[in-house]
């Protein structure tokens, strides 16, 4: 017996940079932390975890990853803005495969990385709601928010648990004025993940993950309903920021420079002009999430 909440967490992209943020305290919350992706780890299994090579887009694989699970923590996929190939195998079928799969298991919750780039098409001047439409700023945008559409289609026909987190900026310094709005520093994705996970009764909830910023573009989200209170501000680095970036100025939309690519040219970055002549590009592009 363990006096640990959880029996057996399933982590995908455990070898990503946000994964390896988050291995140890899942590994606090459960007696075995299984631990996957397509790459090898960067450090040796500690006691309690396993490792599973798995492709999301292997629906017998993820079926076997995601068995005898009570909770599964989803950071697997494509990570950022790219031909529509890997979109599709990672994060189109790979989500369905892992949703199919959670079901059949009897996975009570899933805890879904999207992003703060399925509303990236909002311009940098307007505050939004989480209740607003979706304006995604690519293809990987597209992926995520799909993602957000199968928690909502599993938990309203099958009860299925979800909390989608829109991933902000998530990096260990704020490095660009985009930051003052969406930096989300890694203590605050831990306690954005432990609430997530502990949080009694969530249904289908969606947070953004972002730290206590003083300018952030987001409100109206379920934070405050699965308890979840930043306490770091990109605020403490903003005399840094000008220092560092005295010429540093946003684009006008909220997802920044992901906003100027053009996804049929994934290579290319800045050449894109969707409705308006774009402004010199925030250098700070979060692709992780």
């Amino acid at each position: 017996m363990t006096d640990k909440p959880f029996q057996r967490v399933v982590l995908t992209g455990a070898a990503g940079k946000l994964g390896s943020v988050l291995r140890e305290p899942l590994r606090a919350l459960s007696a075995t932390l299984v631990l996957s992706d397509i790459s090898e780890l960067g450090s040796p299994l500690q006691a309690g975890e396993e490792f599973v090579v798995c492709d999301l887009a292997d629906h017998g694989g993820v079926a076997q990853l995601v068995a005898g699970a009570d909770l599964i923590v989803h950071f697997g996929g494509a990570s950022q803005e790219q031909a529509f190939e890997p979109i599709l195998q990672g994060n189109i079928i790979g989500q369905f495969n892992l949703y199919d799969n959670a079901l059949n298991s009897g996975v009570k919750r899933v805890i879904l990385a999207s992003s703060n780039h399925v509303t990236g098409g909002y311009r940098a001047d307007e505050v939004i709601d989480a209740s607003q439409p979706m304006r995604p700023d690519g293809l990987y945008a597209v992926s995520k928010g799909y993602g957000e559409l199968l928690a909502r289609f599993y938990h309203d026909r099958h009860g299925l648990e979800t909390v989608s987190l829109r991933i902000g900026t998530c990096i260990a310094r704020p490095k660009s004025a985009r930051c003052l709005h969406a930096w989300l520093s890694y203590g605050d994705l831990v306690e954005l993940v432990r609430c997530a996970a502990l949080a009694p009764s969530v249904g289908c909830a969606v947070v953004y993950g972002v730290s206590n910023n003083q300018q952030s573009w987001w409100r109206g989200d379920d934070a405050e309903r699965i308890g979840y209170k930043p306490r770091d501000s990109a605020d403490s680095y903003r005399e840094e920021l000008a220092s560092l970036r005295p010429n540093d100025v946003a684009p006008p939309w909220q997802g920044g420079n992901i906003f100027m690519r053009d996804y049929r040219k994934p290579e290319t970055l800045g050449t894109y002009k969707p409705s308006e002549p774009p402004v010199q590009a925030d250098p700070d592009v979060s692709h992780d999430c």
